[in-house]
């Protein structure tokens, strides 16, 4: 995959965090475009990863959450061995035949995102 495919990978995480961080903290999308000094459409199209945020405004972002960049970063690379961790208990526990379902389900959805990855 060249680099121009992965960048709306890229932002469109970066908005997904910041839109996560700014629901846990209760702010709405006004109240943090106000405290960074953006505007809130602004804010909103970054967090669907329609528009880039330059390192200006996530510094700003993180001083308002009372974030480092690593910890912006870091919580979001835990979170998915959590999550693996809950998906293997859980297959574990499931009957032969739910297992077979979900492994089936699972290859549908790799086979849909290799078909995405090459249109």
């Amino acid at each position: 995959m060249n680099e121009t495919a992965r960048a709306p990978r890229k932002t469109s995480f970066v908005g997904l965090r910041i839109r996560e961080l700014r629901k846990q903290r209760g702010l709405t999308q006004s109240d943090l475009a106000n405290r960074i000094t953006v505007l809130q459409s602004d804010l909103c199209r970054m967090e669907k990863g329609e528009y880039k945020v330059s390192l200006d405004v996530l510094f700003r972002i993180l001083q308002v959450f009372g974030m480092n960049v690593a910890d912006f970063f870091e919580e979001r690379v835990a979170a998915p061995a959590a999550e693996e961790k809950e998906l293997l208990e859980a297959f574990r526990t499931m009957p032969v035949e739910t297992r077979q379902q979900v492994l089936d389900f699972v290859r549908f959805k790799m086979s849909q995102e290799k078909v995405a990855g090459n249109e």
